[in-house]
């Protein structure tokens, strides 16, 4: 029995996965001069080059 549940655990893992909306984290972001978007901190960050 706990080897049936964890297969259907683990072929609904996909489908979650797909279910999150791709496009809730794409925004036009404008950052002041000498500093770039950072999409893992979600912040600017000053540029080092």
């Amino acid at each position: 029995m706990k080897t049936i549940l964890a297969s259907i655990a683990l072929a609904l893992l996909p489908v979650a996965a797909l279910a999150e909306c791709p496009w809730k984290d794409k925004t036009a972001m404008s950052c002041p001069q000498g500093q770039a978007w950072d999409g893992h901190a979600k912040a600017c960050v000053v540029q080092s080059s």
